[in-house]
């Protein structure tokens, strides 16, 4: 029987406010429901601006509680409504002082099944996210969902081949990695890291970005939300690269096992060579 999902990513422009932003979102998971999603994912810090711009302790205010904050149990009801699995990337605040950069993980029945802090924070200009967040302790968790085994990687993740390895090691078949990077030098490796993670893994990936230009900074967001498949193919075709866009493409997870089984990479791995990668 051919396993075949349809999945979502929506990249959006920010509204001005979070509650409209959490609603803008709403509308779109009913969208990609009503276009046969099974699972969709948001852009990083999806219900904000992106306001690593700026280091300034105000938007500390963002940060919420997971799972027991406002905005996982709007989507877990959400998702149980849809019957859609969600990862939903927010600001967590896990205490006073404890704040990361995490995507929530929601089944298709609404089940809150567990959150991926981002692990690689970057701090330069344009950047600042060392001012918010903590490095991510949880590791690169895999989540058992209605539509197949899933994991998240974001933004600045994408630039450090060990997590995408890591996930595909663990049996992940989706990974996404929702993301606020802007034109330049970013656009070239958007195109090139996340469909060179997908065939070095034999996986599929999911790349969100966000669009337009925010009041906090000249980050020019650019869009461009793709699927790539297990061969690191983009799957039809990528979003635009300035307008708000819903993406739905059907996912054929039998591919993975094709490739792998034609390519091999992980068959023909050699881990006891490998020690020097984790010397400090």
């Amino acid at each position: 029987m051919a396993r075949k999902v349809t999945a979502a990513i929506v990249q959006v422009a920010w509204t001005g406010d979070k509650d409209s932003m959490i609603e803008l979102h709403t509308k779109h998971v009913a969208e990609a429901a009503a276009a046969g999603a099974r699972v969709m994912c948001f852009q990083e810090l999806f219900y904000g601006p992106y306001f690593c711009q700026v280091q300034d302790t105000e938007y500390y205010s963002y940060a919420e509680a997971i799972p027991d904050g406002p905005t996982t149990k709007r989507f877990c009801e959400l998702a149980a409504q849809h019957e859609m699995v969600l990862v939903v990337p927010m600001y967590e605040r896990e205490k006073a002082g404890f704040l990361y950069n995490t995507a929530a993980v929601i089944d298709a029945d609404g089940t809150y099944l567990g959150k991926y802090r981002k692990n690689h924070i970057p701090q330069v200009k344009g950047f600042w996210e060392k001012f918010y967040f903590r490095p991510g302790n949880l590791g690169y968790p895999v989540f058992e969902t209605a539509v197949g085994t899933v994991g998240v990687y974001i933004c600045y993740d994408r630039h450090f081949p060990e997590g995408w390895r890591a996930l595909g090691l663990a049996g992940a078949e989706i990974v996404f990695n929702p993301s606020a990077t802007s034109r330049g030098l970013s656009a070239y490796l958007w195109q090139l890291e996340q469909t060179s993670a997908a065939a070095a893994n034999m996986y599929y990936v999911g790349a969100i970005n966000r669009v337009g230009v925010e009041p906090l900074g000249d980050n020019d967001f650019y869009g461009t939300s793709y699927f790539a498949n297990p061969r690191g193919q983009i799957v039809e075709t990528a979003a635009s690269d300035r307008d708000e866009e819903l993406l739905v493409r059907e996912l054929d997870l039998e591919m993975i096992d094709e490739v792998r089984n034609q390519w091999a990479f992980y068959r023909d791995r050699r881990p006891d060579s490998y020690g020097s990668l984790t010397a400090p």
